[in-house]
């Protein structure tokens, strides 16, 4: 069973949405991720070059969901999955759920989770 890093409530601003109004003005949305790794170089090294650096992950999120607009989150959730797993070549696979707050009035968010492997996207 492979090592777990985690990032939780990432929150960050992005185009989505299928409304004229949604595509106006960027909305929030919070990130939760889970990356399967192996830790145990980086733990013996202790070397970063040697681990994966959930910085740069955060960064590379970030980047990406800025330049973003996607209707669906179908597809940002598939582009971002994929986009992390091509730039993290030590990412085995991925649990990444997407959350929409201002999606549905009556509820706290609306949102997405998904599994993804390496192989999944033919890496």
């Amino acid at each position: 069973m492979a090592d777990r890093i985690l990032i939780r409530d990432l929150r960050l601003r992005c185009l989505i949405g299928i409304h004229p109004e949604e595509r106006e003005t960027a909305q929030e949305l919070r990130i939760h991720l889970t990356l399967f790794t192996d830790i145990r170089k980086a733990a013996a090294s202790d070397f970063i070059g040697d681990a994966v650096d959930y910085q740069k992950v955060t960064e590379h999120i970030l980047d990406f969901t800025e330049t973003s607009s996607r209707l669906l989150l179908e597809t940002l959730i598939e582009d971002m999955a994929r986009m992390i797993l091509v730039n993290f070549s030590a990412v085995e696979a991925l649990q990444l759920r997407v959350e929409k707050p201002a999606a549905l009035p009556l509820a706290r968010f609306a949102g997405i989770e998904i599994e993804r492997s390496r192989a999944d996207f033919g890496i």
